[in-house]
């Protein structure tokens, strides 16, 4: 998906945080994990949105994000109760790959150190 221009980015920054709200509020709780809205990629004609998601604090991270996935209907239909867009833009929930990468950056670099290169 490609943001070009302004509009797709301004309504990606309010997608993301309305998302982060909702996704508090409905699948947050005791034992459940943390789950983070990282980033919202926007088609240029607004119509679909590729919603970036992290979860942290739970030994299986797989089955929040299959809760959400499952739930992708009702998230949309709130979200466009709560942003007044022309069009309710589809969404597409993916795993971001930031945390994962890092992490496997720190542990090379780690390595490296130890091996003195």
């Amino acid at each position: 998906m490609s943001e070009k221009g302004l509009r797709p980015r301004r309504v990606a920054g309010l997608i993301q945080a309305e998302l982060g709200r909702l996704l508090v509020e409905e699948f947050q709780g005791p034992g459940t994990g943390f789950l983070s809205v990282t980033r919202v990629e926007m088609t240029p004609d607004l119509l679909a949105a590729r919603v970036f998601l992290s979860v942290f604090g739970t030994d299986d991270p797989g089955a929040l994000f299959a809760r959400v996935e499952r739930s992708a209907g009702r998230i949309r239909r709130v979200l466009a109760s709560r942003v007044k867009l022309k069009y309710n833009p589809q969404l597409f929930f993916a795993p971001d790959p930031g945390p994962g990468h890092e992490a496997k950056i720190d542990r090379l670099i780690e390595e490296s150190k130890k091996h003195g290169r």
